[in-house]
């Protein structure tokens, strides 16, 4: 009984390292700002990166080489330039999980103009790693939801006329690993979640690649279109101008 013991305290105990290095990795604010920002799904380079921080180019250097090594940044190069990017969608999940956690009082208060305008742009609409979040992402979640497309009350599940909405849609469902076709994701700005996974992933892609949505800014807002809005309103009956 003893040895048994023993031996799931060893077992519990080599966890222990490695999530307390994951955690150091994150708990830094300059690495914090950085895999925040690459939650837009593209790759960035390390000046670009170190702009946003506010911080030197050898100190985003440091920062960035650390997350490569730790597994949470992939990297790529092309010439002289230095690209680095968010490992994969488990890698997205987690910052977004763990921002979501972060309490709505506990967020400073935008110091300029233009932070403020960047941060009700952000809540407008934007791209969470490669899924639509803030007020947008609920949007077409609640539309999708109230249509019978998708069910939320045994987690988020796509239904059989979900499945024929998207296909009518010409919006490809296209299962990759085992990465599941709808998911749940809470969304930090409006603290209610919105549609993840397969479905969520190919309904941002084709909201940019027809012209329903544009990014703003160098950072992850996005606007509808008047195109977009159009669409929404005639596929999901998303009221014209209620996503301005």
């Amino acid at each position: 009984m003893l040895e048994r013991m023993t031996s799931r305290h060893r077992s519990r105990d080599a966890q222990a390292p490695r999530l307390a290095r994951l955690a150091g990795l994150i708990a830094d604010e300059t690495r914090a700002a950085f895999l925040l920002a690459l939650l837009d799904g593209r790759a960035w380079t390390a000046g670009e990166l170190a702009r946003h921080a506010g911080v030197a180019a050898s100190t985003a250097s440091e920062h960035l080489g650390k997350l490569v090594a730790g597994g949470l940044l992939a990297e790529e190069r092309q010439g002289r330039h230095r690209y680095v990017r968010l490992a994969d969608g488990r890698t997205a999940q987690l910052v977004e999980d763990l921002a979501a956690q972060v309490a709505p009082g506990a967020l400073e208060q935008p110091r300029t103009l233009r932070e403020s305008s960047a941060g009700t742009a952000m809540a407008r609409g934007r791209t969470c790693y490669d899924h639509l979040a803030g007020r947008l992402g609920i949007a077409l979640t609640d539309a999708l939801t109230g249509r019978g497309l998708l069910r939320q009350d045994t987690g988020f599940a796509l239904t059989d006329d979900g499945l024929k909405w998207f296909a009518d849609a010409g919006i490809g469902l296209e299962p990759t690993g085992r990465r599941p076709l709808a998911r749940a994701c809470l969304d930090w700005t409006e603290r209610r979640p919105h549609l993840a996974g397969v479905a969520g992933a190919a309904l941002c892609r084709h909201a940019l690649d027809a012209g329903w949505c544009v990014r703003i800014g160098s950072e992850r807002a996005v606007k509808v279109t008047d195109q977009g809005e159009r669409a929404l309103a005639a596929l999901l009956g998303i009221a014209t101008g209620a996503l301005r």
